[in-house]
C-alpha cells in the first residue's frame, strides 16, 4: 500500500531550494516541495506527502484527522512509516 501521509514542515534544505525537512509521526525526512513552489511554505505548515513529494498544503486540523484515521489502520500504517524511515532524498 502506498499512502499520502501528512507531514509538518520543520525546516528547509539551504543547498536545494526544492527540498524541505518534514516530520511524519516522529520520522524526519527530506521531501521535494517543488510542486508547491508558489505556496509560500514555511515551518509549521502541513503538507500531504506521497513518494517523497509534497502534493498539497493541508490544514493542521485535516492533517490530524488523516493521521488519526491512518493510525487506526494499524499494520499498513506502521509499514508505511517503516518504508519512510528507510527512504531518503539526498
Amino acid at each position: 500500500m502506498c499512502l499520502g501521509i501528512p507531514g509538518e514542515l520543520v525546516g528547509f534544505v539551504q543547498e536545494h531550494e526544492d527540498l524541505a525537512m518534514v516530520d511524519v509521526s516522529g520520522v524526519r525526512r527530506r521531501i521535494n516541495i517543488g510542486l508547491l513552489a508558489d505556496e509560500g511554505l514555511k515551518a509549521g505548515d502541513w503538507v500531504l506527502v506521497h513518494v517523497g513529494f509534497a502534493l498539497s498544503r493541508i490544514s493542521e486540523r485535516e492533517a490530524q484527522a488523516v493521521l488519526d484515521y491512518l493510525r487506526g489502520l494499524g499494520q499498513p500504517y506502521a509499514d508505511e512509516l517503516d518504508a519512510l524511515r528507510d527512504s531518503d532524498i539526498a
